[in-house]
């Protein structure tokens, strides 16, 4: 990883430009005439002070997107840069010295934490590697993310999980750099396992198996890695001339618990003429559920239906049958994600991909069932 990271926003700061202006009262007419003199590239941060009616020092804030400013400041700052034709590209570069770990407030519960848990430590290894002070903030679009980030005072953000737009379009408000993991949305770097290839795999995989009557039982297809994973199922499905039963491909309830939720989808495909014989869920505290509502039932676990969940959990393998799954690596998502701040504002931004394996176990297959660990389609017996 690099030590250092650009901001979006760059300028030439010299020692003779961060001396304070007087404050004095400028005709910003003139004063833009005179910044433009000697070509745009010359305008200094007292240039950008005089036409502004405002301080170097709130110049040099506002530019470096240090604390200390009200919003509106620095936007009028960042205006007077771009109307005077200040050059961004020569902008010191700011070292990371602090990163907030934002994760949305739905995802801080029990059944979220097996999986974000993982990926904050690897963020919190890979600062510790570099110096860099990491804290954790449970945020919804409610809070008052301003105010937050103001307190904390971070020079950067990671974003964990989904976020709505408008409360991504708020954090970006504040000039800092920011990396999503989990997630994927246009203009932002980001780090997601390869959730299409997963859905992809498990399904092919039970199709292998020789099931029939495949279910998907998934999360809000809002969030980008359901939709997805999603999206595999159906592909599978596709390419094995296998035409999609909506009835098989569930969403679980909103408002509810994912406890709540999975059980009733898991219920709700029983109780169909023809029920699945195998089901694939988007995530494995889902998949657990529904092993658990097929057991109430009477039936059998593989035999009766096969089941398959999605990121490798630690409790994956405490249920009645170790569960099939794809695993990720979430302790190098959260690693790549604090790399991607590192590099420094890119342009376009960068969407790393990381792999996931088809981990074969006793949730889908008999007992003595073996095979051998083949990249990227194949699975391992765990």
């Amino acid at each position: 990883m690099q030590d250092f990271i650009e901001n979006e926003r760059r300028c030439t700061d010299t020692p003779g430009n961060r001396d304070n202006d007087t404050g004095d009262n400028v005709n910003p007419e003139s004063s833009r005439a005179a910044a433009s003199a000697d070509g745009s590239s010359q305008v200094t941060i007292r240039d950008l002070a005089k036409y502004a009616g405002v301080s170097a020092g709130t110049i040099s804030r506002a530019l470096k997107n240090e604390p200390g400013l009200t919003e509106s400041t620095r936007q009028m700052v960042l205006e007077a840069a771009r109307e005077l034709g200040y050059d961004f590209c020569k902008l010191r570069r700011k070292r990371i010295r602090r990163l907030a770990f934002l994760l949305h407030r739905h995802h801080n519960t029990a059944s979220s934490s097996p999986f974000y848990s993982p990926v904050l430590h690897g963020a919190e290894e890979a600062c510790r590697r570099q110096g860099i002070v990491l804290s954790f903030m449970a945020i919804d679009p409610a809070d008052g993310v301003s105010e937050q980030l103001r307190m904390h005072a971070p020079d950067a953000i990671v974003c964990a999980g989904f976020f709505e737009p408008e409360l991504l379009a708020a954090l970006r408000a504040s000039g800092k750099p920011i990396v999503l993991i989990d997630m994927k949305l246009r203009g932002y770097s980001s780090v997601n396992p390869d959730n299409h290839m997963g859905g992809y795999l498990a399904t092919k995989h039970l199709l292998g198996l020789g099931r029939a009557r495949v279910a998907m039982i998934s999360g809000p297809l809002s969030h980008y890695s359901i939709r997805e994973r999603n999206r595999g199922y159906r592909q599978a499905l596709f390419e094995a001339g296998i035409l999609a039963d909506p009835r098989l491909d569930v969403m679980m309830p909103e408002g509810v618990d994912l406890e709540t939720g999975a059980h009733e989808a898991m219920q709700s495909l029983l109780a169909l003429p023809h029920p699945p014989d195998a089901v694939f869920c988007y995530n494995d505290a889902a998949a657990l559920v529904a092993m658990r509502v097929c057991l109430a039932a009477g039936m059998t676990v593989p035999h009766d239906v096969s089941i398959a969940g999605f990121d490798d959990i630690s409790s994956a393998v405490l249920g009645h049958r170790p569960l099939t799954t794809l695993r990720i690596d979430k302790k190098e998502l959260g690693a790549l994600g604090v790399e991607l701040l590192l590099r420094g504002s890119q342009e376009p931004p960068i969407e790393k991909v990381a792999p996931v394996e088809l981990i074969v176990r006793a949730s889908t297959v008999s007992e003595d069932f073996r095979t051998q660990v083949r990249r990227p389609g194949a699975a391992l017996l765990g």
